[in-house]
């Protein structure tokens, strides 16, 4: 055996086995992934594990944060901006939206990473007397079962979470109030109610219960709990690490090498010597060595190829690059792509942010209903059931330029139309909103409209409308009386 292959036997030899092992069961160092035959949610085990796995990926891989950090960037964005009809209503949000327990302007990006990162979020809304709420997210791992209507999966009653590990950096409950919150008081954590619209009141003790909320995205028909937009990837993900890892490795050993001093030593010990004072003063790279005939000079290296295993990584990364829903230069991967296809490549990307964007801000819209309800029961002020707005930024500026223009003109050539009366005003606005790239309702728009003409102030309406005289002629107005 070789000196080199001694000093480095080991590594390799275990690096290999590992490889091998990898290859042999197809888990690259994750569980296997199950789910039975007959659910349409995966095994309680399974789900903890993926959960665990992706929360470690996020921490650990830069791909993994990188894909959750863009889904954010666009689903929010600069902000989330909150806003109701309701005068009353809207200046209560405002408070809520910016209370110091609540801090929702900067929560909300926790909110949509943990929605991307573990694929549901679980929230828990809690009162005060006065009405004020306040939200708290509780990890998905730590909701152990989520109740249901017996025949509908859709009507979720209550939500039980895990009892802490250790209750002395998590206190955990007393049996009476587990037996208050429904628990039984064995072992078991707290128990959660959903909340219920028809059966939400303020008890006898003037205090609201604490409800939670669900809400949960790729979820199955038929399924309860959501999954991570992660999970589909997290193979690959260790795949393409473990390639990257590989590749580092090899070039590391190949730059590697050893001098071999090759001479007649009369003993062991004037060996032992020659090689303590080598050691201790070896030459340096470019060092000029004179030596005698009586010790000859060699490096050792390992001659290992590299080989161009380009095609290898990209094709990995192209598998997470699909699961993501993102185009690979988004993932720091150029592939030779000019600025015409990397725009083209954006186009499914951006319906799949602005699909999130669209949940995401339904989901702090239901939140928010919840909130007003419960201030209306002690604040005559608050209207329950005001229109509220949740707007997100827009995804792309370029898209608002070009819809702006599409708009401009679309308008310009419809309205032609709607004079000569070959279209209505519904098909009109229809076209103008289409191009905007809005979806609105039509026949609400129409009859907001001509409510706002119908209580404008007389003076302010047409001739036709107000029953007034028609203008005068400009002749007239300058009263010479001839009209000519």
């Amino acid at each position: 055996m070789s000196i080199f292959e001694k000093l480095f036997s080991k590594q390799i030899s275990a690096a290999v086995s590992r490889r091998v092992k990898l290859m042999l069961t197809d888990a690259d160092g994750f569980y296997e992934q199950h789910s039975g035959l007959d659910q349409r949610d995966r095994y309680d085990y399974d789900r903890e594990d993926i959960l665990r796995q992706v929360l470690e990926a996020w921490r650990m891989n830069p791909i993994a944060r990188r894909i959750v950090q863009l889904t954010t960037q666009y689903v929010v964005g600069g902000g989330i901006q909150v806003t109701a009809k309701h005068k009353g209503t809207n200046t209560f949000l405002q408070e809520f939206w910016n209370h110091a327990l609540n801090q929702l302007p900067a929560r909300v990006f926790e909110w949509c990473d943990e929605l991307i990162r573990s694929g549901e979020v679980f929230l828990v809304v809690s009162t005060n007397a006065a009405g004020m709420s306040f939200i708290r997210a509780i990890p998905a791992i730590h909701i152990e079962d989520v109740e249901t209507v017996e025949t509908d999966a859709q009507q979720e009653t209550a939500y039980l979470e895990k009892e802490p590990l250790n209750p002395t950096l998590t206190p955990a409950l007393s049996r009476g109030e587990r037996g208050s919150m429904g628990g039984t008081g064995l072992g078991e954590g707290r128990r959660w109610p959903a909340y219920d619209e028809s059966s939400d009141s303020i008890s006898e003790d003037g205090k609201f219960t604490p409800v939670m909320l669900h809400f949960a995205i790729n979820r199955p028909a038929g399924a309860v709990r959501g999954e991570s937009d992660l999970a589909p990837m997290l193979k690959w993900i260790t795949r393409y690490t473990a390639w990257l890892e590989d590749r580092v490795r090899l070039n590391r050993f190949r730059q590697a090498f050893l001098f071999v001093v090759t001479g007649k030593f009369a003993s062991e010990e004037e060996r032992a010597a020659r090689q303590a004072t080598l050691s201790q003063n070896p030459p340096n790279p470019g060092a000029i060595l004179v030596t005698d005939e009586s010790e000859e000079w060699s490096v050792l290296k390992p001659e290992l190829d590299t080989f161009e295993a380009k095609e290898d990584g990209l094709a990995i990364k192209k598998m997470i690059a699909a699961g993501a829903a993102v185009p690979l230069h988004f993932l720091a991967e150029p592939e030779g792509t000019n600025r015409t296809t990397a725009e083209s490549a954006g186009g499914p990307t951006f319906r799949h942010f602005e699909q999130r964007q669209e949940y995401f801000t339904w989901m702090v819209k239901e939140t928010l209903k919840v909130v007003c309800r419960r201030r209306a029961m002690v604040d005559s002020k608050i209207k329950p059931n005001t229109v509220i707005e949740v707007r997100g930024t827009d995804l792309s500026a370029r898209d608002n330029i070009a819809m702006a223009q599409a708009s401009a003109e679309i308008l310009t050539a419809f309205t032609g139309l709607y004079e000569k009366g070959l279209i209505d005003g519904a098909e009109l606005v229809r076209m103008a909103y289409r191009f905007a790239g809005e979806t609105v309702d039509i026949q609400n728009l129409l009859d907001r409209g001509e409510k706002d003409i119908q209580d404008r102030p007389t003076a302010e309406k047409p001739a036709e409308e107000s029953g007034g005289a028609e203008p005068a002629k400009p002749a007239e107005r300058e009263g010479n009386g001839s009209g000519k």
